[in-house]
């Protein structure tokens, strides 16, 4: 496969990834799906974990990889970005969808490791497994240290555990569009016209 073709399967493959990051974290902000808990810690109540308020899937993950994705698609295409200087440009991109991913994945794990905002049996709202010895992900019994909002836990690992993935593959893909873009800019991208 020449190096042009590749970085356009690469640009598709990178939108719906940034697209899943984006959703990820808009959903974050509705725990329980509910739009309550949003509202009161936009009101100065402690309802929303931080991670989320970080959005390393919306600006990480999502539109740091985009923008990216534009331009490593449209090198892969015949025209005036599918040459040696596009195929340089898309590297430059490449870094960038690179940096997003890479918050998008620290921002994923911290959030799966500190757990969710939630409130206790006692009443308060608090990380009740951020300082916990033994991991509240592989102890399922531990859940119920968050009565509220409804599922809390089981919500938070889900969604950081899909922009954790989306902003794994997102950092290989953007790596190896690096790679790609770096033959592409030495030999050239090989979209040249068949001829009869």
């Amino acid at each position: 496969m020449c190096t042009g073709k590749c970085a356009s399967c690469i640009g598709i493959s990178l939108y719906p990834l940034a697209l899943v990051s984006i959703i990820c974290n808009i959903i974050l902000f509705f725990p329980g799906w509910e739009t309550i808990y949003a509202k009161d810690d936009a009101d100065g109540k402690y309802r929303l974990t931080d991670e989320v308020k970080y959005m390393g899937g919306l600006i990480g993950g999502g539109i740091l990889v985009l923008i990216p994705a534009i331009h490593i698609h449209s090198t892969g295409r015949k025209g005036c970005c599918g040459n040696r200087c596009g195929m340089f440009l898309s590297i430059i991109f490449s870094v960038i969808g690179v940096v997003g991913a890479l918050y998008s994945i620290v921002v994923a794990a911290v959030g799966l490791l500190n757990g969710p905002v939630c409130m206790n049996p006692s009443g308060i709202w608090e990380r009740p497994f951020k300082n916990q010895t033994e991991s509240y992900l592989s102890n399922s019994e531990m859940w119920e240290l968050c009565t509220e909002p409804k599922d809390v836990v089981v919500f938070n690992i889900g969604l950081f555990g899909a922009l954790l993935g989306a902003g794994c593959i997102e950092l290989l893909l953007c790596l190896f569009q690096a790679v790609n873009g770096l033959f592409g800019c030495i030999c050239g991208t090989c979209n040249k016209k068949e001829e009869a």
